[in-house]
């Protein structure tokens, strides 16, 4: 991706998204949602989906639950053109080893997600 004023601004996106998965205190994750996501945005990968920021907030608070202490991080450098971006990232225990790992693909309406599909490369179980 070329270092533009542009790519700043969709590195800065991917970021907080990022960090909204990592935010265990629900008004600054709903914060970091809205700053992130346009109002329609829809999730979806193999195990869940959300949609808009309620449905996108409770499904990251399962998530939270059901990996306490675990922590996000994007494990790529971010691939953007037009309006679409993607990066992969790894699900773990802090300066462990991943647990999880996929590529999501997003589409962005302005300067934040108006879409997330997520592709899961490993987990625990899976064939």
């Amino acid at each position: 991706m070329p270092t533009t004023a542009a790519a700043t601004d969709v590195a800065a996106i991917v970021d907080r998204y990022i960090d909204a998965w990592n935010e265990t205190d629900p008004a600054a994750r709903r914060a970091l949602i809205a700053r992130t996501w346009t109002p329609d945005g829809r999730y979806l990968d193999p195990l869940m989906a959300g949609e808009g920021h309620d449905g996108i907030d409770a499904m990251i608070a399962g998530v939270q639950s059901q990996f306490p202490g675990f922590r996000f991080r994007r494990t790529s450098e971010i691939d953007a053109h037009h309006d679409v971006v993607r990066f992969t990232w790894a699900l773990g225990p802090a300066g462990g080893e991943p647990f999880a790992g996929g590529l999501d693909v997003g589409v962005l309406a302005g300067d934040r997600l108006q879409r997330i599909i997520g592709f899961l490369d490993f987990v625990p179980g899976a064939k």
